[in-house]
């Protein structure tokens, strides 16, 4: 049993240098070189690190189409406009059970080699369908429509690009828990200036994305509808562009602008899922600022 157990502490500290050896081999590694070539360069390699961040972002939304379809009734609202909804800034942000209450940011990723990472991310926007407004539709609203026979008094009729003035009574419309998109990232990154210590350095961080869109819609069609639960909508891909300020070597601050196309097909509406839905393209433009650590 002795044995046993000296042979097993042999194989666990193998293990473990070997684990060290290897993220000592990575340091080793010479970085690669930035198209910026700066003066100074790093004296480590990034090569096998992990790195996590947590941050708060802002959106803007181009003009969408949003087609709505069930039970006697499938119109199409034509170039509609919508804002995003951060919250206030605020110490209460701080507060655990509230940390998830704005629209935030939040990855983890691992440095394949010196300048490329790969990581996945939950993007948490919201985006709210400005109410009144007017816009153009299509399509065709029966005088009871869904499940319940709902009545939409004198809007119902048939359209063919005419100008109307959506009210609450007609609808609202927002993924407000919100316009999720969970992501996989692949980034590259170029060292703008370095610190003589090597240490405190400036980032171009570059990226290529892709995933589903995971919204809360809270949605009221002629008054019918609820906070609906959250569900696969769609799926979206998306590219962006930052700066990375590596206050120390394991720690930095980062400002990054995305640009995103996402294509909703399943959004819920009415609370009865297999009758009523709706769909709609958004692209946006996303500017989150984070904190993060790299180890």
């Amino acid at each position: 049993m002795k044995k046993i157990s000296i042979l097993f502490i042999a194989l666990l500290f193998g293990k473990r240098m070997q684990a060290q050896e290897i993220k000592t081999q990575a340091n080793n590694t010479p970085p690669s070189k930035s198209i910026f070539n700066p003066e100074h360069k790093r004296n480590f390699s990034r090569k096998g690190d992990f790195y996590f961040h947590w941050g708060y972002n802002n959106s803007w939304y181009g003009k969408s189409d949003i087609r709505f379809t069930g039970p006697n009734y499938d119109f199409t609202l034509k170039d509609v406009v919508a804002h995003d909804r951060q919250s206030k800034l605020s110490w209460d942000w701080l507060n655990p059970g509230l940390i998830t209450v704005p629209q935030y940011n939040i990855r983890v990723g691992y440095f394949i080699k010196d300048n490329y990472s790969i990581s996945i991310g939950w993007d948490h926007m919201k985006y709210v369908m400005d109410i009144p407004q007017t816009v153009a539709i299509t399509g065709h609203i029966g005088s009871n429509i869904s499940h319940d026979n709902i009545p939409t008094g004198t809007l119902a009729g048939d359209y063919n690009g005419q100008m109307i003035n959506v009210k609450e009574s007609m609808l609202t419309f927002e993924h407000t828990d919100g316009f999720n998109y969970a992501n996989v990232e692949v980034e590259r990154y170029d060292d703008i200036w370095v610190a003589p210590s090597g240490n405190t350095s400036l980032t171009l961080e570059t990226g290529l994305g892709g995933g589903i869109v995971v919204p809360r819609s809270d949605v009221r069609l002629f008054g019918a509808g609820r906070n609906n639960h959250w569900n696969v909508s769609g799926y979206g891909v998306s590219a962006k562009i930052g700066l990375k300020f590596y206050v120390w070597k394991n720690f930095y601050i980062q400002n990054s602008t995305k640009f995103g196309a996402t294509n909703l097909t399943n959004i819920h509406t009415t609370g009865w899922d297999d009758l009523d839905k709706a769909s709609q393209k958004i692209n946006y433009i996303e500017n989150l600022w984070v904190i993060g650590l790299q180890f």
